[in-house]
């Protein structure tokens, strides 16, 4: 029974796996057993995180690649091959920007930039690792890291907000089709979490009393309570699960007009 809610012997791959949710995740797998490797876009960064965690005796392995560039997601995957023998039991797409414009204001290369970074990078990531995916033994797991944007919303961006509901569509859709695979496929959909990406966001004060205003629990996420979901979706007590988008919210988006 005890297995279930472990995930040792397992190999994850977590992309942008340096700051904020990412970082977390990574923990929380590997603390959790698995062996994980990630990858980051800054080489100082990425050392930096992997002496920490290998002090910590966590099982982390890393490269740099910006997973919006084709032939970085090659190398990534050789690279990812080559440290975990060809096999793969879990993938996360995490990695993810934004950009804050009025819909008319976007120049086509600042729209084609966030879905590039956020949608086509976890599209291309889940085509390259489905074979991995496929051959893993009980079963492999995906969760992509969407946003509540992608389900309400909110003032993030028109672009970002269609990036992140095409993955949760994504999610839906490639649930069904690879469940002959034994492969699951789950998002998770944040709210504002205490992360660096967020963190400007916080320091305008009447923003961030809206942000309250709208969460019902009346404060913001942390990290690891968005990780923990995603480590829960790739346990085997999860096995059923597949197929679904999750938010951690607070209850943000049940809000409608009801204040406490």
């Amino acid at each position: 029974m005890k297995s279930r809610w472990r995930l040792d012997g397992q190999k994850a791959l977590v992309t942008g796996g340096t700051k904020g949710i990412g970082n977390a995740i990574v923990v929380e797998l590997a603390h959790l057993g698995a062996e994980v490797y990630t990858c980051a876009r800054s080489d100082a960064d990425l050392q930096q995180c992997l002496a920490e965690w290998r002090a910590q005796g966590l099982k982390v392995h890393g490269s740099v690649a910006d997973v919006s560039s084709a032939e970085d997601r090659a190398a990534l995957l050789q690279k990812v091959g080559e440290a975990f023998g060809g096999s793969l039991d879990i993938l996360v797409n995490n990695v993810g920007t934004s950009i804050r414009r009025a819909t008319v204001d976007y120049t086509s290369e600042e729209a084609e930039h966030v879905l590039r970074v956020n949608f086509h990078s976890c599209f291309a990531m889940m085509q390259l690792c489905h074979p991995l995916l496929k051959e893993a033994q009980g079963g492999g797991s995906v969760v992509n890291i969407g946003s509540v944007a992608g389900v309400t919303s909110i003032k993030s961006g028109t672009p970002y907000a269609a990036s992140k509901a095409a993955m949760h569509k994504v999610t839906q859709n490639c649930a069904c089709e690879w469940a002959g695979d034994g492969i699951r496929v789950n998002c998770v959909a944040p709210w504002y979490t205490n992360t660096p990406l967020a963190s400007p966001v916080f320091e305008d004060k009447i923003k961030y009393a809206e942000i309250l205003s709208r969460t019902p629990m009346k404060r913001i996420a942390e990290a690891e309570e968005v990780s923990a979901l995603v480590a829960f979706l790739c346990m085997r007590g999860a096995s059923y699960i597949t197929g679904q988008v999750v938010c951690v919210d607070g209850g943000f988006t049940q809000n409608g007009w009801i204040t406490n």
